[in-house]
């Protein structure tokens, strides 16, 4: 049985989280606390395997019970998020003290999409609450006496704490304590200079600790489909332009790509290119309507591999489900290569695994190593 204790000052929250979790029999709700004091001491009365935390609460607000459970009794914790530009803000700052994913609020509301919403909640819980904790994220231990950032701010962090060997990026044993340096471009022009990057639960810090170590004069475009809600990937990129080297931002419809950056798919659209006679512009688009993810990492690398074929390497990361895998399929027929996120440093081995079983993956890499990879991959 998993255990879940859910954090919330909304009683409506609070039950709506709990009948959530408990319509599925391996899955009981333990406790509920009203604000971030009391469900600390939940936490270490029923040592649950996963924790559900609100962001906004009187007198300890998430982010600040977030901490204390890392330092004190690490494990899974999914923050509850507002879809607010206010509330992506503030969630994007837990990934650096150690939670997961997050749960977006609309989870309460009622539409036609509830079931297939409470299925992803209930499935994400028992995802994560298979990977264990084994070392407090770098970003809460005491700091070294030299060059070692913040995490979630520099090249060094992206520190979950949380995987199958407890480390960094997607919850990876990391190479070593300090920043990776940022690579340096080979001479010469590059055989493939498209990047479809597809990434799900865990994304942020490994999408970071995949571009934080690119030079500024990465010599290719990067195209990324994090499964993500709308008001959030424009503040994801904007907190990832400010700590790369490269550019990052929100992609928008019609606009030429360009090397050294990196286009973020804005939530709930797709993103595809439109390759014309000197030049690959950017669609967004809400088509297709039907898709399962919006973004879809399908529909991305599937748009890419028809219009820039063996140009392209596809990359998948950390997420639950398969996504990606019948994008990765055209791309491999069409001569790209495809990079997968490996095993151990996932906080959820799902998208990567879907191609690694499928036989698609060129190589299966660690987070820490992924850059490299890429940047190898690109002369290939």
């Amino acid at each position: 049985m998993i255990t879940v204790v859910v954090v919330d000052d909304s009683a409506f929250m609070r039950k709506a989280l709990s009948s959530m979790l408990e319509k599925d029999p391996e899955i009981s709700v333990v406790a509920v606390g009203r604000d971030g004091e009391e469900g600390l001491e939940l936490v270490r009365k029923h040592n649950p395997d996963v924790v559900t935390l609100d962001i906004e609460m009187p007198r300890m607000d998430g982010l600040t019970a977030l901490r204390r459970i890392m330092m004190e009794m690490p494990r899974p914790v999914l923050m509850v998020s507002s879809l607010t530009t206010e509330g992506a803000e503030s969630t994007l700052k837990a990934p650096e003290l150690g939670a997961v994913d997050f749960i977006p609020k609309q989870l309460s509301k009622v539409s036609l999409d509830i079931v297939r919403i409470e299925d992803e909640l209930r499935e994400k819980v028992k995802e994560i609450s298979r990977r264990k904790f084994l070392r407090t994220p770098r970003s809460l231990r005491a700091p070294r006496p030299m060059g070692d950032g913040g995490a979630f701010t520099s090249s060094s962090s992206g520190a979950t704490g949380y995987g199958g060997a407890g480390g960094t990026g997607g919850g990876a044993p990391s190479g070593g304590e300090g920043p990776r340096p940022v690579l340096t471009p080979r001479a010469g022009r590059p055989v493939r200079d498209i990047v479809a990057i597809g990434v799900s639960t865990g994304g942020p810090p490994a999408v970071q600790k995949v571009l934080s170590q690119l030079p500024a004069d990465f010599p290719a475009s990067i195209l990324i489909a994090q499964h993500m809600p709308a008001a959030f990937t424009g503040p994801f990129a904007k907190r990832l332009d400010g700590v790369c080297r490269i550019s990052v931002k929100e992609a928008e419809n019609g606009e030429r790509l360009r090397p050294g950056t990196a286009y973020i798919a804005p939530g709930g659209k797709h993103l595809r290119v439109d390759q014309k006679i000197s030049m690959v512009e950017v669609v967004v688009t809400p088509e297709p309507a039907e898709a399962l993810y919006k973004p879809s990492a399908n529909v991305l690398i599937e748009s890419v591999a028809q219009a820039m074929g063996r140009r392209t390497p596809g990359v998948i990361l950390t997420g639950m489900g398969s996504d990606g895998l019948e994008g990765v399929r055209v791309l491999k027929q069409k001569g790209g290569r495809a990079l997968a996120q490996s095993d151990a440093t996932c906080v959820v081995y799902g998208m990567p695994k879907a191609i690694v079983d499928a036989g698609l993956a060129d190589e299966i890499i660690d987070i820490d190593d992924m850059a490299s990879a890429i940047m190898a991959g690109l002369y290939k």
